[in-house]
């Protein structure tokens, strides 16, 4: 269980920064001199893919959150269940938010048509990547599977 957690841990410090990045540039965007000229649903969208970059902000950071407020209470399975599902969440919110940064960048530079379009593509390409793909490689894999991991009784109380 403390090798899930750990390598939980490092795949949300990955997403995180992804995350941090968009959330950086989406707040810069209202001060910029163009943003005065944007349509009203170009400012609706903005204001969509602010939001969702705050809620997959939060969704990436709970599983950290969890571990503060349950450190040492030997609740690490509940920590790592927690945590996976969080991070799922984090991960089709972000595929979301992208999608939709795709969606208002098209509209601005090309129209509104295209942008339906590219934001459909930037979404289903991520959702091929990071949920299809895998399904895929498991089934194709001729491989056998892991064996079990035996119980974990490191002597740490835990998180």
């Amino acid at each position: 269980m403390t090798r899930n957690w750990e390598e939980l841990l490092q795949e949300i410090r990955v997403t995180q920064t992804g995350v941090q990045i968009l959330t950086g540039f989406l707040l810069t965007v209202p001060f910029s001199q163009r943003f005065e000229q944007l349509s009203g649903f170009q400012r609706g969208l903005y204001l969509a893919v602010l939001f969702g970059s705050v809620v997959t902000t939060g969704l990436v950071v709970a599983p950290v959150a969890f571990h503060r407020m349950l450190f040492r209470r030997r609740r690490r399975e509940l920590l790592v269940e927690s945590g996976n599902r969080l991070a799922i969440a984090g991960l089709v919110m972000l595929a979301v938010t992208v999608s939709g940064v795709v969606m208002l960048v098209v509209d601005i530079v090309v129209g509104a048509r295209e942008s339906f379009v590219a934001g459909g593509l930037a979404l289903a390409l991520l959702a091929a990547l990071w949920a299809g793909l895998p399904r895929l490689a498991d089934r194709l894999d001729p491989n056998p599977r892991n064996a079990a991991p035996e119980a974990e009784d490191d002597g740490d109380p835990g998180p």
